[in-house]
C-alpha cells in the first residue's frame, strides 16, 4: 500500500511544498472520537495527538482535524504514535450546522469523492430530508449518489413511485435501490466504489448504513439494531466517524445517523440544488423579489399555475430563511469573539507594560 491507495494525489501533492518541516510525514486521519483521532500512512494506522500550536490556534471546531483529513505527523514511540503539526487544505468536505442551539460548523468529513445520501424505503423514506442532504452534499463539492435501501419492504410498483417522486422533484442524482435482507441490489452498490476513492456514509438512524457496511465488508465486524416499528426510527449504532478500507481499495467513511440537519451559510449551494427555482427567479420582475408577495414574481406564478409545487417551493423558502438566520448568528458571534479576544490580549499587553511595585 503507498499513499494514493489512501487518496493522495497531485492535488494534494502540490498542497505539501511549504508546509512546515521535511521531517514531518504524511497521513490520513480515519476516525475521530472527541479529542483522540487515528491516523494511517502506508505503513499502517496508529493513535495521533494534536500539537498545543495547531489545538490553540485554531478559531473553530472545522479548523481541526476531521475523518478524511491529510495532515503532517511526526511519529514517536518505535511508531505507536503520532503528533498532528498541520493539516492540508480540504478539497471537499461534508460539515452541518451543529445539533442544538449552538449556532457552529460541525465537520463531518472531507476529501470525500462520493456521498451516499441513504433513505430506506419504510416510514423513514422522505424528500424534503433528501433536499437538506443534496444542499450539504453540494455546498461542499461532493458527488452525490442516493442509496434506496430496504426495498424489500415495499412492492416493486411502490419502489418505482418513490423513484418517481425523487425525479418530480428535479432530483438528477444517481438512484441505487438495494436490500441488505434479500441482496437485491447489492452488487450495484459494490461496483459503484472505486479504488482509491472516497465514499460517505450519510442518513438518518434506522436506515442500515452499518448493514450494509457489514455486507461490503463480507463480516459483521460493527453492531447493528433494529428501528421501532411504529415510526422505522433507530438508535444510534455507529457513536464516531471512522473510515474503513473495503477489500477492493475503496475506503468508506461510516457516520452517525443524523436526526436533525441544520443548515448556515449555504445559500448558493440551495440555487444549486433547486436549479430550476434559481432559473425561474430571473424572470421575476423585480431583482431584489423576495419570492412571497411581488406582483411579476416568476416563482409563485409558477406555483399558482402547477409547474412548480406547492411543497417544493416551501422547502426553498425554508431553506434560504434558515440559511441566512443562523448565518448571521454565527457572524454576529464570531464578530463579538474577536472583540473579546482583542480585548484580552489588550489587558494582558497592559499587565506586561505596569512596572513591579518596589
Amino acid at each position: 500500500m503507498d499513499l494514493s491507495d489512501l487518496g493522495f494525489d497531485s492535488w494534494f501533492e502540490e498542497k505539501r511544498a511549504g508546509m512546515g518541516s521535511s521531517d514531518w510525514e504524511i497521513a490520513r486521519v480515519t476516525r475521530v472520537d472527541r479529542d483522540r483521532y487515528l491516523v494511517r500512512n502506508e505503513h499502517g494506522e496508529v493513535q495521533a495527538e494534536l500539537t498545543g500550536k495547531l489545538l490553540f490556534s485554531a478559531d473553530s471546531s472545522q479548523d481541526l482535524p476531521c475523518v478524511g483529513d491529510w495532515v503532517c505527523v511526526q511519529y514517536h514511540n518505535d511508531g505507536t504514535l503520532a503528533i498532528i503539526h498541520d493539516l492540508f487544505p480540504r478539497r471537499t468536505f461534508l460539515r452541518r450546522k451543529s445539533a442544538g442551539d449552538k449556532v457552529e460548523y460541525q465537520m463531518i468529513a472531507s476529501n470525500v469523492d462520493v456521498a451516499f445520501i441513504m433513505q430506506s424505503c419504510d416510514l423513514n423514506f422522505n424528500l424534503r430530508r433528501m433536499e437538506r442532504y443534496l444542499v450539504m452534499v453540494n455546498e461542499g463539492h461532493v458527488e452525490p449518489v442516493i442509496l434506496l435501501s430496504k426495498t424489500d419492504l415495499v412492492s416493486a410498483e411502490d419502489l418505482e413511485k418513490r423513484i418517481s417522486n425523487i425525479r418530480e422533484e428535479r432530483i438528477d442524482a444517481r438512484i441505487i435501490a438495494f436490500s441488505s435482507t434479500t441482496g437485491s441490489g447489492l452488487e450495484e452498490v459494490k461496483q459503484a466504489l472505486q479504488r482509491g476513492k472516497t465514499y460517505c456514509l450519510i442518513g438518518s438512524s434506522g436506515v442500515g448504513k452499518t448493514t450494509l457496511l457489514n455486507h461490503l465488508l463480507g463480516s459483521e465486524a460493527f453492531e447493528t439494531n433494529a428501528v421501532r416499528e411504529k415510526d422505522s426510527r433507530g438508535r444510534h449504532t455507529t457513536s464516531r466517524r471512522q473510515m474503513t478500507i473495503l477489500d477492493n481499495g475503496a475506503l468508506l467513511v461510516d457516520t452517525p445517523g443524523m436526526r436533525e440537519l441544520g443548515l448556515m451559510g449555504v445559500g448558493a449551494s440551495v440555487d444549486d440544488s433547486f436549479s430550476d427555482i434559481h432559473e425561474l427567479s430571473a424572470q421575476c420582475r423585480f431583482n431584489d423579489c423576495t419570492h412571497t408577495v411581488e406582483a411579476g414574481c416568476a416563482i409563485l406564478l409558477a406555483v399558482r399555475d402547477g409547474s412548480l409545487s406547492e411543497a417544493r417551493y416551501q422547502s426553498y423558502m425554508k431553506l434560504v430563511k434558515e440559511s441566512k438566520f443562523h448565518e448571521m448568528t454565527y457572524v454576529e458571534r464570531r464578530k463579538k469573539d474577536k472583540q473579546f479576544g482583542r480585548m484580552v490580549k489588550t489587558a494582558v499587553q497592559q499587565l506586561k507594560k505596569r512596572k513591579p511595585l518596589s
